[in-house]
C-alpha cells in the first residue's frame, strides 16, 4: 500500500519535504532552545537527503524491474525541482543557509531580488547569483542520483546473496 502512486506524486512529496526543510532554516538559530536546536539541525539534514530516498520508495513498479530509465531520470528531475525551489527561496526570502552561521541579518537574510538594484558591497549581479544557484545544483545532482539508484538497488533484491553454496541455501 505505501509503494503505489505515480512518479510525478513521488517528485512532487519530495520537493515537498525539500520545501519544508528550506523553511525550517527560516528562523535565527537563537529562536531555538538549546535543546531543540540540536534537533532541528538533525531534522533539517534528514529533510535534505529524505527526498531522493522517499521518492525512489513510493514508486509502483513491476516485480522484473530493478532499473529503468525512468527511475535513472528520477534523481535529476527531482534535483532540478528541488534547486528550482531553493532559488526561489533565495530570489524571493533570502538565503537560508549561510545565515547559521551569524553572517546574514534578518531572519533570512536579503532577499537577491533587492540585492540585483543595489549598490556597493550589497550589490549581486545575474552571473554570481546563477553560479551559486549551480554549485548547488550539482551538488542536489549528484548525491540525488546517487541516492534513488541505490535505494531502488536495495529495493529491487539487487544487494542479495546466498549463503552458503550447498544445498541448504539461505538467502540474505
Amino acid at each position: 500500500m505505501f509503494r503505489k502512486t505515480t512518479m510525478r506524486r513521488a517528485i512532487a512529496e519530495g520537493a515537498l519535504i525539500y520545501t519544508f526543510g528550506l523553511l525550517l532554516a527560516l528562523p535565527q538559530p537563537n529562536f531555538w532552545p538549546t535543546p531543540v536546536f540540536i534537533g532541528v539541525l538533525i531534522l533539517r539534514l534528514a529533510l535534505y537527503a529524505l527526498p531522493p530516498v522517499w521518492a525512489a520508495m513510493r514508486v509502483v513498479s513491476t516485480k522484473r524491474e530493478k532499473m529503468s530509465t525512468r527511475f535513472w531520470r528520477l534523481g535529476p528531475i527531482l534535483a532540478s525541482w528541488c534547486a528550482l525551489i531553493s532559488a526561489l527561496f533565495v530570489l524571493i526570502i533570502g538565503q537560508t543557509d549561510g545565515q547559521w552561521g551569524g553572517l546574514l541579518d534578518g531572519p533570512a537574510g536579503t532577499p537577491a531580488v533587492t540585492r540585483f538594484f543595489a549598490s556597493g558591497a550589497a550589490h549581486l549581479t545575474l552571473l554570481d547569483f546563477l553560479i551559486g544557484q549551480l554549485g548547488g545544483y550539482f551538488l542536489l545532482l549528484v548525491y540525488y542520483t546517487i541516492a534513488v539508484v541505490l535505494t531502488r538497488l536495495a529495493n529491487g533484491g539487487f544487494l542479495r546473496f546466498t549463503m552458503p553454496a550447498g544445498g541448504n541455501r539461505v538467502t540474505l
